[in-house]
């Protein structure tokens, strides 16, 4: 996952009381399928605090910042966009130019990856290069964003080597394991 532009994604809405678990493991997934930072909306802020409290357990790098404008933040990327959205091309279709394009940018602007939380605003649409589809069927945010990470990666973001971690998971056939570093 070396030279490739920096990979952010941003959580567009929050319904509190709904979405507090569905907001972190957006987060989660971020972090652990090759995102390099995490961008939450509004109430989505709140989670902020846990997805920053696993990063400082299990190693890094990466970022969580708020933002209370995320359409200006679409508006003014200088990357590609890319909107996970049942309603979108379907990523088997589009993947290959998306990532041609990705590869093509190392060291260059970023890729945003847009994930809703409520119904998004057609803006967002309008202003992604992509709108892509992990199925046209409705399911979890989470799982779009984790297919269309590891299709972006080619699965190199599973060999990720974590810095700073505080604790690691050892993997076991059987079990749980995990060590203080």
């Amino acid at each position: 996952m070396q030279d490739t532009p920096e990979v952010v994604v941003l959580r567009l809405g929050h319904r509190p009381g709904r979405d507090e678990r569905m907001t972190t493991h957006v987060g989660l997934t971020a972090r652990a399928l090759g995102a390099d930072r995490l961008l939450l909306s509004g109430t989505a802020a709140d989670r902020r605090e846990s997805v920053d409290a696993v990063t400082d357990r299990f190693g890094g790098p990466f970022e969580v910042e708020t933002t209370d404008q995320p359409q200006r933040v679409l508006e003014n990327w200088s990357g590609d966009v890319v909107h996970l959205t049942m309603y979108g091309l379907p990523v088997q279709e589009v993947m290959a130019d998306i990532r041609r394009r990705f590869q093509g940018r190392a060291g260059d602007a970023a890729v945003l990856v847009v994930v809703g939380a409520e119904k998004v605003a057609f803006e967002v649409y309008e202003a992604a290069d992509w709108n892509v589809a992990v199925t046209n069927q409705p399911h979890s945010e989470v799982a779009s964003l984790a297919v269309f990470l590891d299709r972006l990666f080619e699965g190199g973001e599973l060999d990720r080597d974590w810095e700073d971690a505080d604790r690691v998971v050892v993997p076991e056939a059987e079990g749980k394991r995990v060590e203080d570093t």
